[in-house]
C-alpha cells in the first residue's frame, strides 16, 4: 500500500531529524517525535489487517491524529531552533503528502461503506 510505504519513509526521516536534536532531548522531544512517527504506518497496517471496515477507518483516524501530533513536534523543534527552516519545510512536504493520501483513503473507504 502506497500510503503505508510513504509513512514508513516518514519514520526514517524522523529518525534522521531526531539525530540533529540536542542530546538532552533524546528522551523528551526526540522520543515523542519517533513514537508519533512510528504510530502512523503501524496504525495503517493494523487497520488494514482488521476484519471490519469500521475498525480500518478507526485506525486510519488514529494514524491521521499521530501525523498531526508529529507535525506539531516538528514545529516546536524548529521554534526551539533545533531544526533548520529547510529541515522543517522538507519534512512538512512529506508529511502533507502522507496526510493527503490518508484523507483520500479515508474518503474512498467511507464512500464504499455507504455505497456511493
Amino acid at each position: 500500500m502506497q500510503v503505508w510505504q510513504k509513512a514508513v519513509n516518514l519514520v526514517i526521516e524522523c529518525y534522521k531529524l531526531t539525530a540533529k536534536l540536542p542530546k538532552g532531548e533524546t528522551y523528551g522531544l526526540g522520543s515523542q517525535i519517533q513514537r508519533a512517527a512510528i504510530s502512523i504506518p503501524a496504525n495503517i497496517a493494523e487497520g488494514h489487517g482488521r476484519e471490519h471496515l469500521g475498525d480500518y477507518l478507526h485506525h486510519l483516524s488514529i494514524a491521521n491524529g499521530s501525523l498531526m501530533e508529529l507535525e506539531t513536534h516538528i514545529h516546536i523543534s524548529r521554534r526551539l531552533s533545533y531544526l533548520s527552516p529547510a529541515d522543517e519545510d522538507d519534512f512538512l512536504v512529506q508529511a502533507r503528502e502522507v496526510g493527503r493520501m490518508l484523507a483520500g483513503l479515508i474518503r474512498s473507504l467511507k464512500a464504499r461503506a455507504t455505497g456511493t
